[in-house]
């Protein structure tokens, strides 16, 4: 039976809808995986900011002339620019200038949506398929933000669930 609903909060959303943007763009699952951790990331710092519950943090001089140039470049998706570095495993997103770890992403996005992952992403995929890849670089956003969980605004929506309806997924598709 395929699902019809899940009860999440939009952060996992967020992840699982970046990985597969990126997938279909052409970046494989482990590439994907990490570039889509930090995109949820740096949504999340952002929307942090904005409610005060995080503050940015800046590097102190001594630190920022430790960093060193070439270290990393850039990739975008959905809408940001994130840090990323090639390993021999292929294209990683940073944080705090260290390669994130596809499995520890894939074990996040296992743990927040369970038994429903396979239906949740196979109707994400379905939406994604549906769009020339150029398209969907750009729309990938605009789209999240129309099926994303409705959940209160404010520091009362920070970290709640809301309905993720799949048939709202689905219907995004082009025909």
């Amino acid at each position: 039976m395929v699902t019809a609903s899940v009860m999440v909060n939009r952060a996992p959303v967020l992840t699982l809808w970046a990985t597969v943007v990126a997938q279909r763009m052409g970046f494989d699952e482990g590439e994907a995986l990490t570039l889509a951790k930090a995109v949820t990331g740096l949504t999340a710092q952002s929307k942090g900011q904005s409610l005060g519950i995080f503050h940015p943090r800046e590097d102190k001089p001594e630190q920022a002339r430790e960093r060193k140039a070439g270290e990393t470049f850039s990739v975008a998706l959905l809408g940001r620019q994130l840090p990323a570095v090639r390993t021999e495993d292929g294209v990683r997103a940073t944080a705090d200038g260290k390669s994130l770890d596809p499995a520890s992403v894939q074990r996040y996005l296992q743990g927040k949506f369970g038994e429903h992952l396979a239906d949740v992403r196979a109707a994400m995929q379905a939406l994604a398929n549906s769009l020339d890849p150029q398209e969907l670089a750009g729309r990938a956003y605009s789209l999240y933000e129309q099926f994303r969980p409705d959940i209160p605004a404010g520091k009362r929506g920070w970290g709640a669930q809301g309905e993720l309806d799949l048939r709202r997924i689905r219907s995004l598709a082009k025909v």
